[in-house]
C-alpha cells in the first residue's frame, strides 16, 4: 500500500511537472509572437491624431485598440505556424529519441498548443475584434459623461446587440435548412456547435474571398516588379533603340 501511494503521489507530481512546463512554454510562444506582431503592427500603422499628447483618451484608446489587434494577429501568426511546428517537433523527437533535452515536444505539448488556438481565435474573431473596432469609433451615450468608460459602455452595448443580430440570422438560417427540432435545440448548446460552426462558415467565406482575390494579388504583384527590375542590356535590341532615337531626332529637328 505505501509503494502504491508513492507511486500515485510520484505520478501526479510527474504530471504537474509536465503542465507546469507547458505552461511555461505556451507563454514564451505567445509572448514571442506578441512582440514580433507589436513591431511588424507599429512599423506599418500611420501615424494619426489619436497619438497626440494633448488628447489623452483617444490616445488611450487607441493603445487599447493596438493592444486587442496585436493579441489578434498573434493568435493567427500562432495558428499558421502551429502546423509547421507540429511536423518539426515530431520530425526531431523521430531524430533523436532518447535526448532528455528535447522531449518536452511531445504530443501533449502540441494538443495543448492546438486547443489554446482555437479557444483564442474564436474569441478574437467573435469580441475581441469587433470590441475593437466599435471601440474606436465609439463617443459614449448622449447625455452621459465622457470618458472611457462611457465609451466602454456604448461600445459592450452595441457588441451585444450584434451578438443577438448573428445569433438570431443563424437560428433563421438553421430553422430554414434543417426543419426539425433537433437543429434548434443544437443552438442552446453554445460552446459545442454554435461556435464551431460559425467558426467553420467565416473560415470558409475566407477561403472564398482568397480564392477570388488570389488572381488579381499575382497579377498586381507581377506588374510592380516588372516595374521595379530592370531589363537586362543583353535582352535589349539596339536596333530598336537607334530607330527610336533617330525618330526623337527627326521630330525635334522639324520642331525647331
Amino acid at each position: 500500500m505505501a509503494s502504491a501511494e508513492q507511486d500515485a503521489l510520484a505520478l501526479r507530481e510527474q504530471l504537474f511537472h509536465e503542465r507546469v512546463r507547458e505552461c511555461i512554454i505556451c507563454t514564451l510562444l505567445f509572448t514571442t509572437l506578441y512582440i514580433l506582431c507589436h513591431f511588424i503592427i507599429t512599423h506599418f500603422k500611420k501615424h494619426t491624431d489619436f497619438t497626440a499628447e494633448h488628447d489623452d483618451e483617444d490616445a488611450t484608446v487607441n493603445r487599447i485598440a493596438l493592444g486587442l489587434c496585436t493579441f489578434t494577429l498573434a493568435v493567427a501568426l500562432g495558428a499558421v505556424l502551429l502546423l509547421p511546428f507540429s511536423i518539426i517537433s515530431n520530425e526531431v523527437l523521430l531524430s533523436f529519441p532518447r535526448n532528455y533535452y528535447i522531449q518536452w515536444l511531445n504530443g501533449s505539448l502540441v494538443h495543448g498548443l492546438w486547443n489554446l488556438v482555437f479557444l483564442f481565435s474564436n474569441l478574437s474573431l467573435v469580441f475581441l475584434m469587433p470590441f475593437a473596432y466599435f471601440f474606436t469609433e465609439s463617443e459614449g451615450f448622449a447625455g452621459s459623461k465622457k470618458g472611457i468608460m462611457a465609451r466602454v459602455y456604448e461600445t459592450s452595448v452595441v457588441l451585444l446587440l450584434l451578438t443577438l443580430l448573428v445569433l438570431g440570422m443563424v437560428w433563421v438560417a438553421s430553422a430554414i435548412m434543417c426543419n426539425d427540432s433537433a437543429s434548434r435545440q443544437s443552438l442552446y448548446d453554445l460552446w459545442e456547435y454554435y461556435l464551431p460552426y460559425l467558426y467553420s462558415c467565416i473560415s470558409l467565406s475566407g477561403v472564398l474571398l482568397l480564392l477570388l482575390c488570389t488572381p488579381f494579388g499575382l497579377s498586381t504583384m507581377f506588374t510592380v516588379m516588372g516595374q521595379l527590375l530592370v531589363k537586362p542590356w543583353l535582352l535589349e535590341d539596339l536596333d530598336e533603340q537607334l530607330s527610336c532615337t533617330r525618330l526623337e531626332e527627326a521630330t525635334v529637328s522639324r520642331r525647331i
